[in-house]
């Protein structure tokens, strides 16, 4: 394959798991929390669907193990903040490091273990189109099912009453309370679906992506998709394409080394973060101020209302 398609291709695979993170996060901040614990409900999903994968041998179950444990750590946090009044950052970092001792502790047994994982799938007919297909229909099961769930996040947030129950809680919480929902419950319920979809993107870099585990694989992957979140103006399908041009960040440098060239891998690793960091410098502070109104509370370190 040219260079072009294996960057393209590399891309698409290498940010369907910052994908998942950053549909899960776009649903938790619409409705006024933002979660910093991201990494780690990536983290403990990887494990979760890895470990399950080498026990039973199916991938699927690994899958949904993966989205149950990133949701059960999202579900903690939104227990901290929304019941608790913790702080939401303090809350998110915490919980990461949480993640991160647990995973290292629970995944020693897992390095080197053989796992069965999703192998690719060639769509029919589609896979056959030139360049296209090489890059979008020659993938995993959970990469076609990512296409599926942007369409699906964005219908739900924006075309249901779910949906605008949520907003609601991260643009007027109190008309809700007005109105009899309990704001709490919405926001509980939006965390925690959001840390279900960031722990199946971590199920997808394990068994789809890397079909390995080892300590920290995430890398810094959940703390990217919070920032596309901003970058995309919390929006689904600037959520997809945000994740495949740091997914083509991702996949450059293995392009690039693949082909002979000699260029330091540090150098290469630190091209998403540096992608990352000029991306917020350039639009952060437009961004932010289109937030939702009960994130820009947070931001401003101003207690939630509701």
């Amino acid at each position: 394959m040219s260079l072009i398609v294996d960057v393209l291709s590399g891309g698409v695979r290498g940010g369907t798991s910052i994908m998942y993170a950053a549909l899960g996060e776009t649903v938790s901040e619409r409705s006024g929390v933002i979660n910093l614990g991201t990494e780690g409900s990536m983290l403990v999903g990887a494990l979760g669907a890895y470990a399950i994968g080498v026990e039973t041998g199916s991938p699927w179950l690994g899958a949904i193990a993966g989205a149950v444990c990133g949701g059960l750590l999202s579900l903690l946090h939104a227990y901290l903040v929304v019941y608790r009044g913790a702080s939401q950052f303090a809350s998110g970092l915490s919980l990461l490091f949480l993640a991160l001792g647990l995973t290292s502790l629970f995944g020693a047994a897992y390095v080197g273990q053989p796992v069965v994982g999703f192998d690719q799938w060639d769509v029919p007919l589609l896979s056959s189109i030139p360049f296209v297909g090489e890059i979008l229909f020659q993938q995993d099961p959970l990469l076609y099912l990512s296409f599926a769930m942007v369409p699906l996040v964005w219908f739900v947030l924006f075309k249901t009453r779910i949906g605008l129950l949520v907003r609601t809680a991260g643009e007027r919480a109190d008309s809700l309370t007005v109105h009899g929902y309990d704001v709490r419950v919405m926001r509980t319920g939006a965390v925690t679906f959001g840390g279900m979809l960031a722990g199946l993107g971590g199920a997808h870099l394990s068994t789809a992506y890397a079909n390995a585990w080892f300590e920290n694989m995430v890398s810094g992957r959940g703390f990217i998709a919070v920032a596309l979140v901003i970058f995309a103006v919390w929006s689904p399908s600037r959520v997809m394409a945000g994740a495949y041009l740091f997914g083509c960040a991702i996949a450059l440098g293995p392009a690039l080394q693949a082909r002979g060239y000699e260029i330091n891998q540090f150098l290469l690793d630190a091209v998403p973060f540096v992608l990352t960091l000029v991306v917020l410098t350039v639009l952060g502070k437009r961004t932010l101020s289109s937030s939702p109104a009960e994130l820009k509370r947070v931001f401003e370190n101003a207690p939630p209302s509701g």
